[in-house]
């Protein structure tokens, strides 16, 4: 349990899934390509996102430490994803399964955490620093579908996802993200 907190919360060489850029990158966004992966995800439904997203990391965090049919520790990926339906109040938050456990990942022992399967996708991404809140992620996914618009780039506009990649207790060079799907 130490390494994988020690590694969830100094966000040290932590696997992340597998993506290419498809297009020179915009100054204010680029378009990857994401190979088909696994997630661990549970959906936390009624709460606020920041509530839901501590809900939610808490949850998966019990799966890799073991919570799981293997009872087996799983070593801790980066981003955590939120999928957020702007209006909506339920909440799907993920963790990458790492490389090693993607043929046959340990199930869930927890009946609200569950493996999904997410399809390789042409992603639009908006890269940001700092601390992000849910303000913070709203407007930059604000900002990126005003880009995407003003330049003609079709994509889902029902849904993003955030992408968190730092620990809490990371104070500088923080690295977060909002994702748009291609359609």
């Amino acid at each position: 349990m130490i390494k994988s907190f020690k590694q969830t919360f100094l966000s040290l060489d932590l696997q992340s899934p597998r993506w290419s850029s498809t297009e020179a990158a915009a100054k204010d966004y680029e378009l990857r390509q994401y190979e088909t992966a696994k997630w661990v995800s549970t959906v936390i439904r009624g709460e606020t996102q920041k509530e839901a997203m501590r809900q939610g990391f808490w949850k998966l965090f019990h799966y890799i430490q073991g919570k799981n049919d293997k009872e087996m520790k799983i070593d801790m990926t980066v981003p955590v994803t939120c999928l957020i339906k702007p209006g909506g109040t339920d909440f799907k938050v993920s963790f990458f399964v790492p490389f090693e456990h993607q043929d046959s990942p340990p199930q869930p022992t927890d009946t609200d955490v569950f493996i999904e399967e997410r399809k390789a996708a042409a992603i639009f991404v908006r890269s940001f620093g700092g601390f992000a809140s849910p303000e913070k992620y709203a407007e930059e996914a604000q900002v990126l579908a005003r880009i995407l618009r003003s330049r003609g780039q079709p994509f889902h506009e029902d849904f993003f996802y955030t992408a968190g990649y730092d620990s809490p207790f990371k104070l500088f060079n923080r690295h977060n993200e909002v994702w748009y799907f291609k359609k």
